[in-house]
């Protein structure tokens, strides 16, 4: 008898599957999703060994292509996600996640005198001061943000 174990997940015919999250963050992405419903499947693999990232999380949502505001809002919270979409069982495209060295307009300040929280038709720009894990620089008020405050600001607005 072997000790090997294989972890085997059905293999969707049409969608989205975001792999190499980071380990406890795929519940986060489901949130950014708004995921589940009624409507869509989805498999959701926690704490999968990864001989790159030691543990990772992956989601699979069937007949589901993401927008491109939802893979912004992933990228914060999983900057080394892949992100393959399949159709007919076949990866079409596959593409690892980049978080840029500056973000505008997915997360807002939590300053409340930034002006961007103002009436003022400012929309928001972070540096991104750290990718892993992610720190964020407001470009306004310098006011920073570390990945728990952006999955909470992120959570809060589905």
């Amino acid at each position: 008898m072997s000790d090997y174990k294989e972890l085997k997940v059905k293999p969707i015919k049409n969608g989205t599957v975001i792999d190499h999250i980071n380990s406890n963050r795929g519940l986060n992405v489901l949130n950014i999703l708004s995921l589940p419903d009624d409507n869509t499947s989805v498999t959701l693999a926690l704490n999968v060994e990864s001989q790159h990232i030691g543990l990772k999380d992956i989601v699979k949502v069937e007949s589901r292509e993401l927008s491109e505001e939802e893979v912004e809002k992933i990228i914060l919270i999983a900057p080394n996600a892949t992100l393959n979409i399949i159709r007919d069982y076949k990866i079409i495209k596959k593409s690892k996640l980049n978080l840029m060295n500056e973000v505008s307009g997915v997360v807002k300040c939590q300053n409340p005198n930034c002006i961007t929280r103002t009436n003022e038709p400012i929309t928001s720009k972070f540096s991104v001061i750290h990718k892993k894990p992610t720190l964020l620089r407001c470009h306004y008020c310098e006011q920073t943000m570390n990945i728990d405050d952006i999955e909470s600001q992120l959570k809060k607005s589905n």
